[in-house]
Order: structure tokens, then sequence, then C-alpha cells
């Protein structure tokens, strides 16, 4: 009889252990019904991004087309060799297409986007693509 106590034991800690490991069910990460002052506090929070020092360098890529690399305070924060949102290795057909998307992720960064994600309807609002 004393032998059986253990691998109940261990059957309930596993059972225990999953239903703590489990994310609760019902309930939800919308955070639009929470009270004025909670969402308040959220929109005050620091954009470390708004006031920094973010340089843009056109780069060179395959098949002569054009990226770009986005520096924050002097450190490389986003190398794009290629023209986002869309497959393949190529980059932009003209330097200041390549700026031009680069300026694009800037604003976004700035504007505390982070990751400053860049769509195809961005893409083509800015007259970019081919």
């Amino acid at each position: 009889m004393g032998q059986n106590k253990i691998p109940i034991f261990l059957t309930a800690l596993f059972i225990t252990m999953i239903f703590m490991a489990v994310p609760e069910t019902g309930t939800s990460t919308d955070h639009t019904n929470q009270s004025p002052s909670l969402q308040k506090g959220k929109s005050e929070q620091k954009n470390s991004y708004a006031n920094a020092e973010i340089t843009i360098k056109i780069i060179p890529s395959i098949k002569k087309t054009f990226g770009y690399d986005i520096y924050f305070h002097g450190k490389l924060f986003v190398h794009q060799p290629n023209i986002p949102a869309l497959p393949g290795n190529e980059g932009f057909t003209t330097p200041e297409r390549a700026k031009k998307v680069a300026e694009f992720v800037v604003k976004k960064i700035k504007n505390n986007e982070i990751p400053p994600t860049v769509t195809i309807e961005d893409l083509n609002k800015m007259n970019v693509l081919k």
C-alpha cells in the first residue's frame, strides 16, 4: 500500500503542473474595456524613439538594386537589402525608392511602431514597386 502513494503523488503533482502551465481559458487580452485611468497610463508610456538620432544609409543589393540600413544612435537597427513584404532577394530599382521606404520606416520607428512593418499596400501607396 505504501508503494502506491508515490505514483499517486507524482501523478497529482504532474496534473497540477499542467494546469498551472496552461493559460486560463475565457480570458481576453483585449484591454479596450479598461478603465480610462489604465488606458491613459498606457498611452503615456515614454517613446524612446521620438527624439532619437536615426540615420539612413542606402546600400547596394543584388542585380544592381538598392536596399537600406537604418541606424539608431549610430548602431545598425534595420538591415533591409531587399524589398520588404515581397518574396525574393532583389532590392528597389532606384536609390530614391529605397530612401522613400527607409524614411517611411523611420517615421514608424519615431511613432514607436516596433517592429516597423511595411506592407504591400504601403509600397503601392508610395509608388515604389515596378
